[in-house]
């Protein structure tokens, strides 16, 4: 969890975090999640999301953090993870008192204690169910913006609903982690937004208003559960009275919409129309702001958390950091330098080669292996000369890239 104060220039005054694993061993996670005995059910402890949030307030109460001065506040969580609400807690949550860590109110207020969270995969016949209740992946992904995906919040409430209706019927509101964080601040249970509400395969993202089809094939009684969808700029309203007399924080500060952390992303690089981002990590994602989008089986194409009438592609590749590291250790001695050269020692189009390196099953698309062809179409084995492997990995990653993109409707 990590907190970031700026001033009315947008220098950073404060800045500070708190681990899971390490400042709050006690919970027992491992990277703040437990990976099931199944490997495809990942969850993350809600109580220990409000602990960490108390934490992270006394910290900055400790170092004297004059919250008095703080205007407004706003907030970014992992997308697709969710919160289930026991009946009753919006009482709870309203009135608690300002003597107690916020998590000693709430202990009982979860129906679930453990969020299903991004990383699970457990949900595969719930994908199926829905994609067949809509007439097809294309069709779902055309009202939705994506096909049916395992993480998306709607599949992950059928699982819930199929194997536990109790838990299911005891809960009266579901936030998504964005809205839940957005909830304890506001002391009211705070919308969900378009931008963090269009990755959970419920919300037209045409409309912005929950898709009755989708809502239906997940569980009964869905949409009183989500509340009603907001733009991912709107003024939720004061901060709840609890901050105030537990941290000085004014009254008049405003709760501005939490969103997902890739539409925030989208917001915090200052992307405007036609531009794209690119972020070369262990996965490598891209995303842009797309006025007309063309929803796709790969790719998921998101509510613009800016601009409430353009839309955000977003495209995850898995074969990033960890394939462009093993081709540097295999060409050019583990050094970036020696790769650097190799490929600035090629010419651009690398004279007709091309290679798909996919160590791991890809996401777009999907598909596995090395594939290597010249110019005349025909495959290579084993492999290239050294700087013509190199050019042909970074070639092709960034053309796929790029041919996904115009797939969803982008034009270079």
């Amino acid at each position: 969890l990590k907190v970031i104060a700026i001033d009315e220039q947008l220098r950073v005054i404060y800045e500070d975090n708190v681990h899971f694993d390490k400042d709050l061993p006690e919970f027992k996670t491992q990277g703040g999640v437990y990976i099931h005995s199944d490997r495809l059910t990942v969850t993350s402890p809600v109580l220990m999301w409000v602990k960490a949030l108390d934490m992270i307030l006394e910290k900055m109460k400790s170092s004297g953090f004059d919250f008095s001065q703080v205007r407004a506040m706003s907030g970014a969580g992992q997308q697709h993870g969710s919160v289930y609400w026991k009946k009753g807690s919006i009482q709870i949550l309203k009135n608690a008192s300002s003597e107690l860590p916020l998590h000693q109110s709430l202990k009982g207020c979860f129906s679930v204690s453990d969020s299903p969270i991004w990383m699970d995969s457990s949900t595969a016949s719930q994908c199926r169910a829905l994609e067949k209740a809509l007439g097809g992946a294309q069709h779902l992904a055309s009202v939705t913006g994506s096909r049916a995906y395992e993480r998306f919040t709607g599949n992950q409430i059928a699982k819930i609903y199929s194997q536990n209706p109790e838990v299911y019927k005891q809960t009266e509101r579901i936030s998504l982690v964005s809205s839940f964080a957005a909830s304890l601040f506001l002391g009211a249970y705070a919308p969900i937004d378009y931008s963090d509400g269009s990755g959970m395969n419920l919300l037209q993202i045409w409309e912005k208003a929950w898709s009755k089809p989708c809502l239906d094939a997940c569980a009964p009684g869905l949409e009183e559960r989500l509340g009603c969808p907001v733009p991912s700029h709107s003024v939720l309203g004061p901060i709840s009275p609890y901050y105030s007399q537990r941290y000085g924080f004014s009254p008049d500060c405003k709760i501005v919409a939490f969103t997902g952390d890739n539409p925030a992303s989208l917001a915090g690089m200052r992307l405007q129309e036609g531009d794209i981002a690119i972020s070369l990590g262990t996965s490598d994602t891209l995303f842009l702001w797309i006025q007309e989008p063309t929803p796709a089986l790969e790719g998921h194409i998101l509510c613009n958390p800016v601009d409430s009438q353009t839309y955000m592609a977003l495209l995850c590749f898995k074969n990033g950091s960890l394939m462009r590291e093993r081709i540097r250790d295999e060409c050019a001695s583990g050094s970036w330098d020696e790769f650097s050269k190799a490929l600035s020692s090629t010419d651009a189009g690398n004279s007709g080669n091309l290679g798909f390196y996919f160590d791991v099953m890809e996401i777009t698309p999907e598909a596995v292996g090395i594939h290597r062809f010249n110019r005349d179409n025909q495959k290579v084995v084993p492999r290239f000369p050294k700087e013509v492997e190199i050019r042909a990995l970074i070639e092709g990653q960034f053309m796929a890239k790029r041919i996904h993109a115009e797939k969803l409707g982008y034009k270079v």
